[in-house]
């Protein structure tokens, strides 16, 4: 079966490699256990820096994942041109200022496969 192409002969769907950053979130020195992340301090602030940063094209995708580590909160998708740029796009959060939560990995993601249409 041939695959369809468009008149560039380009793969519907197909983007030139581009490069992320994947960012996983952890649990800071002031999460309160006995709460659900919804209910965290300052969650309507945080979910307003998100999805401003969402808006603006910052974070591509992002949500809470599942994990080993019970401290891990979420794993997002950050276009930036470095990691120190990636790193410093949470330094606003209110989260991170008042340590709800934690940058706690940021790893280079070149994409191959993505869906989203351009």
């Amino acid at each position: 079966m041939e695959r369809l192409r468009t008149e560039s002969g380009r793969i519907p769907g197909y983007r030139r490699s581009m490069t992320l950053f994947a960012v996983t979130t952890a649990k800071g020195a002031n999460w309160d256990h006995a709460r659900s992340i919804r209910e965290q301090r300052l969650w309507d602030d945080h979910a307003a820096f998100m999805d401003g940063l969402t808006e603006r094209g910052v974070v591509i995708l992002g949500g809470p994942i599942d994990s080993d580590d019970a401290d891990d909160i979420a794993l997002l998708a950050v276009e930036a041109p470095d990691e120190a740029a990636a790193r410093a796009v949470f330094d606003a959060d209110p989260w991170t200022r008042h340590q709800v939560y934690r940058v706690k990995e940021i790893r280079a993601w070149t994409i191959w496969l993505d869906s989203r249409p351009g």
